[in-house]
């Protein structure tokens, strides 16, 4: 049987890396010098399996600028109609009962597989989403918090799983940021979700499947309970205010 010629073996590298995540789409390649090394393979062979992954869609090169992985393998960069959905005022339930099924299945799965990088980066990651709400920028935090989520989908080491969320990465952080915008209204919320995510935290690390999937699912419903207590007050002021206003005309 025919040995694999040495491009396509870099190749096959290549997809893997991207497959399980630790190349993102539109991210920059190292140098080709230092990737060569890293891999332990001469510059021409390298050079031939980027040539190889252009045509297959993976990589493309800008003369004098690199070689990136492209950003076509993101659906969220080029579907309108994701754009349309996060754009949808109502949409925002739908949104919550799909990181409901998602997110407690990435959950529950971390925390049996998780390893020690994956310990470290969602320690990080959840130190920078609290850290982030001191800011006053809504939308960072809600990269932050997305990051975070993003985190343990990671740490599941479900590769399908992973690039769903990360396909849905741009939807996910405008629903927190629609969320975390109405939730904020509500006194004492930025401590109530501090603690659901360190509880979801703290499951995952000490490497209870149970416990984090009840943590995330608590929390997702607790976001959803108190969307629709502040939306049904909403309500009730908007008829009073019209009740009023219809008094006064009388």
């Amino acid at each position: 049987m025919d040995q694999p010629r040495v491009p396509e073996l870099i190749c096959k590298r290549i997809e893997q890396l991207v497959l399980e995540g630790a190349l993102s789409p539109g991210e920059k390649l190292p140098a080709e010098r230092q990737l060569a090394d890293r891999l332990g393979v001469s510059r021409p062979s390298l050079r031939e399996a980027f040539r190889i992954l252009a045509t297959r869609g993976i990589l493309r090169s800008e003369r004098g600028g690199g070689t990136y992985v492209t950003e076509k393998l993101n659906p969220t960069l080029e579907d309108p109609l994701l754009e349309l959905i996060s754009n949808a005022p109502e949409s925002h339930a739908d949104v919550l009962e799909l990181r409901h099924a998602i997110e407690s299945l990435a959950a529950s799965l971390a925390a049996e597989r998780h390893t020690d990088t994956d310990k470290g980066m969602l320690r990080a990651t959840y130190k920078r989403l609290i850290e982030s709400h001191s800011l006053g920028d809504p939308a960072l935090e809600a990269r932050a918090d997305a990051d975070f989520h993003l985190a343990i989908g990671e740490a599941s080491h479900n590769v399908v799983l992973l690039h769903v969320m990360r396909s849905l990465f741009s939807l996910l952080k405008k629903s927190i940021r629609f969320n975390l915008e109405n939730l904020y209204t509500h006194t004492g919320m930025f401590e109530e979700l501090r603690d659901q995510h360190y509880h979801l935290l703290t499951a995952i690390l000490n490497s209870d499947p149970e416990a984090a999937r009840v943590a995330s699912d608590h929390h997702i419903d607790q976001v959803e309970k108190t969307l629709f207590r502040l939306d049904i007050t909403r309500q009730r002021e908007a008829r009073a205010t019209r009740r009023e206003v219809g008094f006064s005309r009388s």
